[in-house]
């Protein structure tokens, strides 16, 4: 393997990797995997795709909290447009092991945090009012349904 090519060109370092990899596969003796790195870049897949899923869920949790606060907004069309996106890219992303890791609590904090950055006197559920299963599964109208009345 070329040394430091890891560090200066990570496209060329990773087909360089998966070509010894699936040589390696077909019983061929190689000895230039850079295991090290590999494994750590396997495990960076999973960690990204965690994110992406924790990110949908931010954004969906983000729009409902706008869609409650502000009911009377000419943008409550796209936000509701917006939530269904989310969530069916959500189910496509979410796998069964991220269920473990995915503090759904922590998520709503943040959006609450994001929204009172912008407009301090809002009024918001402080408490969260979702699991997991809801913002994968249930129908818009249902989400919203299960915010507390003011």
């Amino acid at each position: 393997m070329p040394d430091g090519l890891y560090e200066r060109d990570i496209l060329a370092w990773s087909e360089h990797q998966a070509d010894l990899l699936r040589r390696l596969a077909q019983g061929e003796r190689v000895n230039d995997v850079d295991w090290v790195h590999v494994a750590e870049e396997i495990e960076d897949v999973g960690l990204s795709e965690l994110h992406s899923v924790e990110s949908f869920l931010n954004l969906i949790m983000l729009h409902l909290l706008k869609l409650h606060a502000w009911p009377e907004s000419q943008a409550c069309g796209h936000w509701r447009s917006e939530i269904v996106g989310f969530q069916r890219t959500l189910k496509r992303r979410f796998s069964p092991s991220m269920r473990r890791r995915i503090d759904v609590g922590g998520l709503y904090n943040d959006a609450i945090d994001q929204l009172r950055a912008g407009d301090p006197g809002v009024r918001l559920p402080p408490e969260n009012p979702f699991i997991l299963d809801h913002l994968l599964n249930d129908d818009l109208s249902s989400l919203l349904s299960r915010f507390p009345p003011d």
